[in-house]
């Protein structure tokens, strides 16, 4: 009988934004140390990790979309069908009492 903890949903992740200023600007690779490569991998692997996230979030974003339309359509669809259905059901309640008003006259006219 003991309570279970639910954990809640982590955030999605997004990338680091990129800096401000940048302070050590690499220049050219005739100059670089050996251990220059090294940075400029990590910052190329980040700007990829970037740009992907980047492309997911527009594709995400185009069918989320793609998705409200698609509700948007059916809804009027629905609603089209509701009011066809409701005019019919209009139509034969009115000619039921037009039926009965007829009726009733035709009975007011025989007494």
């Amino acid at each position: 009988e003991k309570t279970v903890p639910i954990p809640e949903k982590l955030n999605e992740w997004a990338p680091r934004p990129p800096p401000e200023f940048v302070r050590d600007v690499m220049g050219s690779s005739a100059g670089a140390g050996s251990g220059e490569f090294h940075v400029y991998r990590h910052l190329r692997r980040r700007e990829y990790q970037r740009q992907d996230f980047m492309d997911a979030m527009a594709e995400k974003q185009k069918l989320d979309e793609e998705f409200q339309k698609k509700l948007e359509r059916n809804k009027m669809i629905a609603e089209e069908q509701t009011a066809k259905r409701r005019r019919k059901r209009q139509k034969l309640k009115e000619k039921k009492l037009q039926a009965k008003k007829n009726k009733l006259e035709q009975k007011k006219q025989e007494k």
